[in-house]
Formats: structure tokens, C-alpha cells, sequence
């Protein structure tokens, strides 16, 4: 029997994870439903009863958080972050994840880069909370940098980090006045260079000479133009679709065991990278 899958959000617009599942199923020989489900916050409650039939879903905004209370648990990553985006039924129970997570970590890991070293992460909001605890966890000197409106932001996610990881090194400055040290790893999870303003760039050229290795969460383009600056300095810099594309891997290996070589996952990345391209020309 066939199973089926969905995304759930409120407007999907032009979202990659369709052809993503659907690749991940054809790899193991799955010929499983993956649909796209447009859900109002309002219709959340009324369209629950329907979700909890599906073998497992995904779920992007602004449901990440108000899942939760239709769901019968939690891994402790969901409970970490209080954000689900990756819901398994099994046996009728049905427990909410967070594989945000493990595709940071893993793409972190698959591109070269470490988090126990000194972190500069530009951004608080968002997937940047998530970067700024698990690189905290991992034992990183981390260094928060923010638009000054957002300084307010930043300090609550400090709080968050000492309130799990007491000893925690964490400094918070703005985007104007970093500073010029040896960053490890330099993390963009702010918006800007995202297509269609690709033009721009987070934070100065001084500041990209700074930092070891260099990852941007942005997927569209596929090179930002601070990625294209840190490679044309020699450093090493990888973009957002390795994340993307490993949380969808973290979501199968929760519904159905499956697991995926390197070559596989790479060769996923570049087609959706590929699709973007074209989607977006």
C-alpha cells in the first residue's frame, strides 16, 4: 500500500521540497504520495484529524511551532527548539522533530567546517537561534552579529544558550562593529544576497578575510556574492541546498529507515541547484 507524505505551510510558493522527497523515494525504490498542503493558522485545528493519516510530514511556516500541540510527543530536538518540521506516524502516535538541525550539523561537518572553534554568526532570527545554540553546544566561542534593531533578539537568544550551556562563551555585537579577529567559522543566516537581491552582501570584505571556513544558509543564488567573495580569497564556502537537502535525508531515515551515500545526497544537491537556476532565470 502506498503510502503519503505531505508538506504542510501556509504559502509554499516556489518550496524545493517535493522534487527532494520524491528523488529520496526513487532512490530506494519507494512509490510513496508526497503532497503540498496549504494550511491558514486558523485551519490548523480543523486539518489535523487529516494529518494524523498520512505516514509523516513536513511542516514550514508558521506552523513549525503550534504543531506541537496536536502531536502525542517530541524528540528532544523539537523540544530543544520549541519547532517541529518533520512529524512520523507510526502506530498511531505521531512525534514531532527538528531535522533543522541535523541538516546544519551535517552540512557543517560535509563541507569541512567545525563548530567547537570560534563562530561569528550573522543573524539571531529564525534558523540563526538554531545555528546559535547548536554551535554553543558544540562548544564554540560565538560571536553574534546583528542589525542594531535586532540587538534585543540576540540578547534573548543568549539567554536561551546560558539556559542550556551555563558556561557558555557567548559576545553579541552589531553588523557594523565586528570584530576584526580569526573567526573558525563565519555563519550568514540573515536574508540578505538572497535572490532576487543578489547584489548585496551581510557584512564587509575585512570581515570575510577574517574568518576559516565560511557557510551562507541562502540556497538562491547558488552562490551569494559573500560566498563568491570568500572563495575568490581562497577560503573554503558552501551555501544553503546541503542543509536543505540533508534535513529532507534526516526525515526519511525517521520515517523509513533509509539511509543515503555521500555521492547520492551530492548529486541531489546539484539538481536542485539546477532547478533553482532555471526556476529563477
Amino acid at each position: 500500500m502506498s503510502r503519503k507524505y505531505a508538506l504542510i505551510g501556509d504559502k509554499l510558493g516556489h518550496t524545493l521540497s517535493p522534487p527532494i522527497h520524491k528523488r529520496l523515494f526513487e532512490l530506494r525504490g519507494r512509490e510513496f504520495e508526497y503532497e503540498l498542503l496549504e494550511i491558514a493558522p486558523q485551519e490548523l485545528e480543523q486539518r489535523a484529524q487529516y494529518l494524523s493519516t498520512l505516514a509523516g510530514y513536513n511542516v514550514t511556516i508558521p506552523h513549525k511551532p503550534a504543531i506541537i500541540s496536536f502531536l502525542d510527543g517530541l524528540d528532544k530536538s523539537a523540544q530543544r527548539y520549541g519547532a517541529v518540521n518533520c512529524v512520523d506516524n507510526k502506530n498511531g502516535v505521531s512525534t514531532g522533530y527538528n531535522t533543522d538541525c541535523d541538516g546544519f550539523l551535517r552540512s557543517i561537518a560535509a563541507g569541512g567546517g567545525k563548530l567547537g572553534g570560534s563562530v561569528l554568526l550573522l543573524g539571531a532570527g529564525g534558523v540563526g537561534r538554531m545555528m546559535a545554540v547548536e554551535a554553543s553546544l558544540a562548544g564554540a566561542d560565538l560571536t553574534i552579529a546583528v542589525p542594531e534593531s535586532f540587538t534585543g533578539q540576540a540578547n534573548k537568544v543568549k539567554e536561551d544558550i546560558l539556559a542550556q550551556k551555563s558556561d557558555a562563551a557567548v559576545n553579541i555585537f552589531t553588523l557594523e562593529k565586528i570584530p576584526l579577529k580569526h573567526y573558525d567559522t563565519m555563519i550568514n543566516a540573515t536574508p540578505v544576497g538572497m535572490y532576487p537581491k543578489c547584489d548585496a552582501c551581510v557584512v564587509s570584505d575585512e570581515v570575510i578575510s577574517c574568518a576559516g571556513f565560511v557557510f551562507d544558509a541562502i540556497y538562491n543564488p547558488k552562490e551569494t556574492l559573500l560566498i563568491q567573495k570568500a572563495k575568490a580569497m581562497g577560503k573554503t564556502a558552501v551555501g544553503g541546498m546541503a542543509m536543505l537537502v540533508l534535513q529532507a535525508v534526516s526525515a526519511h531515515e525517521i520515517w523509513d529507515g533509509d539511509s543515503y551515500t555521500d555521492e547520492e545526497i551530492n548529486a541531489i544537491i546539484s539538481e536542485m541547484y539546477q532547478r533553482v537556476e532555471s526556476d529563477f532565470k
